[in-house]
């Protein structure tokens, strides 16, 4: 398995302040506060789309009928919605293998 690198948010907010010259505490409050409008605009079911970066969106799964784990009893899971991420055409190119 590849050894996957994990960024946290507060490496973003650091390596954003260095390469702005912002200070730590305004960059983190933009990142907050951008997040927060990405997840009120989902919830609201809006799409947010960045061009050249992405497209966040709330997609619906339908209802249906699994088996519970452990058992053979059938049971219904419920029509549910998720976050979803779908990345541009320029993200997709810069992470190319």
């Amino acid at each position: 398995m590849a050894n996957k690198k994990t960024v946290t948010k507060a490496d973003l907010v650091n390596h954003v302040a260095e390469t702005t010259g912002l200070k730590k505490k305004d960059v983190k409050a933009v990142v907050d506060a951008f997040l927060s409008e990405v997840a009120d605009m989902l919830d609201r079911d809006y799409k947010v789309q960045l061009t050249g970066f992405g497209t966040f969106e709330v997609r619906k799964r339908k209802a249906r009928t699994g088996v519970k784990p452990g058992t053979t009893e059938k049971i219904k899971i419920p029509a549910s919605k998720y976050p979803a991420f779908k990345p541009g055409k320029a993200l997709k190119e810069k992470v190319k293998v």
